[in-house]
């Protein structure tokens, strides 16, 4: 990151409060819905984070870099986008005796799967110590993973942030073909069962937009974590049942 004329970041000591969300650099600058820096990676921040809907998202060379986008893209359950090709590729998924979902079986694994290089991108932001900080928010039952197993392999997945019934999506990561998306459905089926308002995704992308993912305003957003996070904790299990919810 470079010095820009239009930027003015709060530097964070370790376990300070985060400035408003308004505060966030704007459009005007290379950085938008940059809001804060410094600061320290553990799970008491990244639930004082999620909490207001500020994220971290960094590179090995850089301080912790803490965001709040605006807009910022969600998907609504009922709005996922089951394309053709997947809806059979689900449910051939969910009628072969060799495929499950497991939910917080392998989170260790799925973390590291994310982090793993991918084709067009050098370098990961989910570094040892962002692994170690959302483990110990695993631990806390604060973050979970939902796992496409095949033939007893762990071959697709996610990881993601939940608080009461606010769900954060972090990264999904594939081995095989559509496993990824498996992972996807089944944390949609999951969270229409819950009631769930809307799963976060962070970043505008064209890949998320055709999975039925859209934009809304930072501010609609916020009010929608204060309300959901309050709410019960979802039950973070999935039985081949779970698969009427979307299929």
């Amino acid at each position: 990151m470079t010095y820009h004329p239009k930027t003015t970041l709060p530097w964070l000591e370790p376990h300070q409060s985060f400035p408003p969300l308004d505060q966030a650099l704007q459009d005007d600058t290379p950085w938008p819905g940059l809001l804060a820096a410094g600061g320290v990676l553990d799970a008491d921040t990244l639930e004082q984070a999620y909490s207001q809907g500020i994220f971290p998202w960094y590179s090995d060379n850089q301080p912790i870099l803490w965001w709040s986008t605006d807009p910022r893209m969600v998907l609504r359950p009922e709005n996922f986008r089951l394309h053709k090709s997947l809806r059979k590729s689900l449910q051939r998924f969910a009628a072969s005796p060799q495929c499950e979902i497991r939910i917080d079986t392998s989170f260790g694994e799925v973390m590291a799967a994310c982090a793993g290089p991918r084709t067009h991108q050098a370098g990961t932001w989910i570094t040892d110590d962002v692994r170690q900080a959302y483990t110990a928010l695993h631990q806390r039952g604060l973050a979970h993973s939902v796992e496409t197993w095949i033939h007893g392999k762990l071959a697709g997945g996610l990881y993601c942030v939940a608080l009461g019934r606010a769900v954060y999506g972090e990264s999904m990561f594939t081995r095989v073909p559509d496993a990824s998306k498996t992972a996807l459905a089944a944390l949609v089926a999951l969270c229409r069962a819950h009631g769930v308002e809307m799963i976060d995704c962070q970043q505008e992308t064209s890949h998320l937009a055709s999975l039925g993912a859209s934009a809304i305003p930072r501010t609609a957003f916020a009010e929608s974590i204060a309300r959901t996070q309050v709410l019960p904790s979802m039950n973070w299990s999935f039985s081949p049942e779970s698969w009427k919810g979307i299929l």
